[in-house]
């Protein structure tokens, strides 16, 4: 029998993202919903100290509550751009809602070049996911990094929050990111994660490498 990982997050993106790496290891991701208004974003500093509070905060809402034998995870990522100082980063959340994909490109206008290894140097940026795992009472940590930069414009298609706007560089052999300007056997040939497939993300995803860092952490299911 499959081990239910209730999935506290109102984007079915992510659902489907955590359900496409964890269905086939024998895991059953539910979407864990809340009313609204019911998880309050911390103001902190780390994105450790943001997962933490939502799990604290969301356990009530698991049925069978602390004494459950399902598992909780949380997943919290933020967009940190190096010309910004790594804004927006924790608060990635606020500005996806408030300023969006067309706020953060007014922000580098003027980090421009035609030169497109120039550009992707100033406009370097990073995506940092934690997942945070519950399960009786303890809480593990995954982490997970893609590196890439900022677009000169957003590109529409199977992405959601800042995927329009980021481009992914190129991994070698060995999953390893490269310097911009160099090309690698993993590529999305320049496009945004908003304008690739999910399958196709899979190999960069920031998200995924949370997550398999979580792997083996986990119970068996």
């Amino acid at each position: 029998m499959n081990r239910t990982v209730w999935f506290l997050t109102g984007n079915p993106g992510k659902v489907r993202e955590a359900a496409h790496h964890l269905a086939p290891l024998g895991y059953d991701v539910k979407q864990l919903e809340v009313p609204n208004g019911t998880i309050v974003e911390p103001q902190v500093d780390t994105l450790e100290e943001v997962a933490q509070s939502k799990i604290e905060q969301a356990l009530a809402h698991v049925p069978g509550g602390t004494e459950t034998e399902d598992l909780l995870l949380v997943e919290d990522a933020g967009l940190f751009i190096d010309a910004l100082q790594g804004f927006p980063g924790v608060y990635s959340s606020y500005a996806l809602n408030t300023i969006g994909c067309t706020g953060v490109l007014r922000l580098l206008n003027h980090l421009e070049s035609e030169d497109t290894v120039q550009c992707a140097q100033l406009r370097s940026a990073q995506f940092q996911a934690v997942a945070a795992l519950w399960h009786k009472g303890e809480l593990m940590f995954g982490h997970g990094v893609c590196q890439g930069w900022i677009a000169l414009n957003a590109t529409e298609g199977e992405g959601f929050g800042f995927d329009p706007i980021f481009t992914p560089y190129d991994l070698d052999e060995f999953d390893e990111p490269l310097k911009p300007g160099n090309y690698g056997p993993i590529s999305t040939h320049g496009k945004t994660f908003g304008a690739i497939s999910l399958e196709e993300k899979q190999k960069f995803s920031h998200r995924q490498k949370a997550l398999n860092d979580l792997l083996h952490q986990m119970p068996s299911a």
